[in-house]
């Protein structure tokens, strides 16, 4: 069975889930891992109130025995701490009409999924039926889902990291970061760039925006070394790595653009300059370089998987933009709720999660297993078939 992501919930409601579907049983999961996940994902200079008021934790509610996977489906809640402040207006069965009265909301955010998914839905008498989805509290949890594909993904070799690299306009580095740049990322620090040393300005830049009622986006890096080689296809377009990678890259909320590598710089490159030499090494296939950020025709060759980022400034904005009145068709200003002023830092951890979760289903389907152990087993017998042309760190020893 491919592995399966769902998640639900509202960004006011009880709590939101992730159900992941085709896990093989026997993974021992580090409750406290998924944990630190959340809690990096809620970290960050320039976040808004609501992360002092959430501490997300994660509780199991099927599929884990003795924090053993059983092989069926496992789902994870991170409820909502605030959730007594919004029952009266988001309790599925009953609102009481004056409380959801006052969080009525009718003039849409530009740059948000306000006005087309009420177009879509109908929802243009409340757009509180729209933004409760689209916020990014859904975020929470895929970050709980892909730190189980983590786990999975480490007992295969494989770890991700990710990192700022640009943030409201100031580039801390140029090109595709490598695993090694990453590594000088502080998760404690407060923009989690790939420049510590640059941060005490970037908290300003924060500040200056902050006042000025403005918001701020960034590039993010993510990286992940240790993916086997031929994860993905080129037999069907569908099935292509970096295809499935850019599509839950560009998922995450207010991700506008995703690299592959050095895709953005090669494209004004000669072919000479692009691509990486295949070379002999001492232990398997070796390369000159990493242009291709790890994927080749759609299949991973073995280097690491280099993905960025590209993230817009947040749509909600204090100093509110002009919009309409959906409900008088007046001249407005757009709705205005408690937000970031930026949210690229925990944007990395969740682009972390995206990796994982598609690297994890790519891994499944080759390598397959109901039992990991069966899939270990499975990922041994592939470096004993490819031998010495493997690439390098892939041989079998």
């Amino acid at each position: 069975m491919a592995l399966e992501l769902v998640t639900a919930g509202e960004s006011h409601g009880r709590e939101v889930l992730a159900v992941l579907l085709g896990l093989p049983a026997g993974l021992g999961l580090d409750r406290e891992a998924i944990d630190r996940e959340l809690a990096r994902r809620q970290h960050g200079h320039g976040r808004g109130g609501r992360q002092k008021i959430e501490h997300d934790r994660a509780e199991v509610r099927a599929g884990l025995r003795d924090g053993v996977t059983l092989g069926s489906p496992l789902a994870i809640a991170v409820p909502n701490r605030d959730w007594e402040n919004w029952s009266k207006v988001m309790d599925p069965w009953g609102v009481e009409p004056a409380a959801a009265a006052k969080r009525r909301l009718t003039a849409p955010r530009p740059g948000h999924a306000d006005l087309a998914g009420a177009w879509k839905y109908g929802h243009g008498g409340d757009l509180r039926n729209v933004l409760e989805r689209a916020s990014a509290r859904e975020t929470a949890a895929r970050v709980a889902a892909g730190a189980v594909c983590k786990q999975l993904l480490a007992r295969c070799g494989c770890q991700i990291r990710s990192g700022v690299l640009a943030l409201g306009g100031v580039t801390l580095h140029e090109g595709p970061p490598s695993f090694a740049d990453l590594l000088q990322v502080d998760d404690g620090s407060p923009l989690r760039t790939v420049a510590p040393g640059r941060e005490e300005e970037l908290v300003a830049l924060v500040d200056r925006a902050k006042h000025a009622g403005e918001t701020l986006g960034g590039v993010i890096g993510v990286v992940a070394r240790g993916v086997p080689p031929g994860l993905g296809s080129y037999a069907r377009w569908e099935d292509r790595l970096d295809g499935q990678l850019a599509q839950a890259v560009m998922a995450i909320q207010a991700v506008k653009a995703v690299a592959i590598g050095a895709g953005v710089e090669t494209a004004g490159l000669p072919g000479s300059r692009s691509h990486d030499p295949i070379l002999p090494g001492r232990r398997g296939l070796r390369r000159g370089s990493n242009h291709a950020g790890g994927i080749e025709g759609g299949v991973s060759n073995g280097q690491e998987v280099v993905v960025r980022a590209y993230m817009k400034p947040i749509a909600t904005l204090r100093e509110a933009l002009p919009s309409v009145d959906l409900a008088t068709g007046k001249a407005a200003r757009a709705a205005y709720e408690r937000s970031d002023v930026t949210a690229v830092p925990a944007c990395g951890v969740i682009a972390e999660a995206a990796l994982a979760f598609v690297l994890a289903r790519a891994l499944l389907a080759k390598f397959g297993g109901d039992h990991v152990e069966d899939t270990l087993a499975a990922i041994a017998a592939y470096r004993r078939r490819l031998g010495k042309l493997a690439p390098e760190g892939f041989v079998a020893s």
